[in-house]
């Protein structure tokens, strides 16, 4: 069965897929969500990324349906469904369905939402030659957080990235660098890794948390505060981490060459080292 969803506790084929009109999540963006890969078949870091959709249905007073134990159980049966070789796994949870209005009733029953599509990796030429990328101001709302489904912010900085030929847009607020539309940002001055700290202003990654470690093991000295604008420029090195980044190389921001031109020797160790971790 290609490309599976799975919707309140039931498997089907993701054509035949659907939820109420009256859905919150359609209506509002009212919910949260999770994205999860897999390395040989398996699901990376499962536990961290179950762990963080707890804390955004959490923040948000929106029951959460169902422990790890029970969502692993299902994540399993959906890739094993799935069959495909990767797999991007894709979980949401709405506050459910109600007429329209913004307050809400604290009885409604939740949706529950999962699509298991084929992943098709970044190529490791991708990886090695590295990427370009453009600065947008950052218009997000505070609670960057939460991993809602609201998005829009993203989705236009990430589709100003796409028209202006380039892979990610660096999100810029005040001046300071926050993150990517769909990554987390990291810069390199002098062996010290410099990425914007966990707070309300960025989505703090799974494979954010895997880099930092490398890194500390590295000899790497982490600051964890935001960088100017001035500083990703001036940057020797700048790479994007995320589940499907890993972690990739900047080569080129807003036109300016970063470092070299070309991704260095602390990415292409920190991607080289992530990759061991995935075996």
């Amino acid at each position: 069965m290609p490309e599976t969803a799975f919707i309140n506790g039931r498997f089907l084929p993701l054509a035949e897929a659907s939820v109420s009109i009256e859905d919150r999540g359609f209506q509002f963006g009212d919910g949260v969500y999770e994205v999860i890969r897999t390395y040989g078949g398996r699901p990376f870091k499962l536990e961290a990324h179950l762990a963080r959709l707890n804390r955004s249905a959490e923040a948000i007073g929106l029951r959460q349906p169902y422990p790890i134990e029970r969502w692993s159980g299902y994540i399993t049966e959906g890739l094993r469904l799935a069959g495909f070789p990767e797999s991007k796994i894709y979980v949401q949870i709405t506050r459910g369905a109600a007429p329209r209005d913004h307050a809400y009733a604290p009885d409604l029953e939740p949706t529950v939402v999962m699509t298991i599509r084929e992943l098709r990796p970044i190529t490791s030429g991708l990886q090695a030659a590295g990427v370009a990328a453009m600065t947008v101001e950052d218009i997000r709302w505070g609670r960057c957080d939460i991993k809602s489904v609201n998005l829009l912010a993203n989705v236009l900085a990430r589709q100003q990235a796409k028209q202006a030929g380039v892979f990610e847009a660096i999100l810029v607020k005040n001046g300071e660098v926050t993150e990517g539309s769909v990554s987390n940002v990291m810069l390199v001055e002098n062996r010290t890794l410099i990425t914007a700290p966990e707070g309300s202003h960025i989505l703090s990654g799974v494979t954010r948390e895997v880099v930092l470690a490398l890194a500390r093991q590295e000899g790497l000295e982490i600051k964890e505060r935001y960088p100017s604008q001035a500083q990703l420029y001036g940057a020797s090195e700048v790479f994007l981490t995320g589940t499907t980044v890993e972690v990739l190389g900047v080569i080129r921001i807003d036109g300016k060459p970063i470092g070299d031109g070309e991704p260095g020797p602390v990415t292409r160790s920190l991607a080289k080292r992530f990759l061991q971790q995935t075996g």
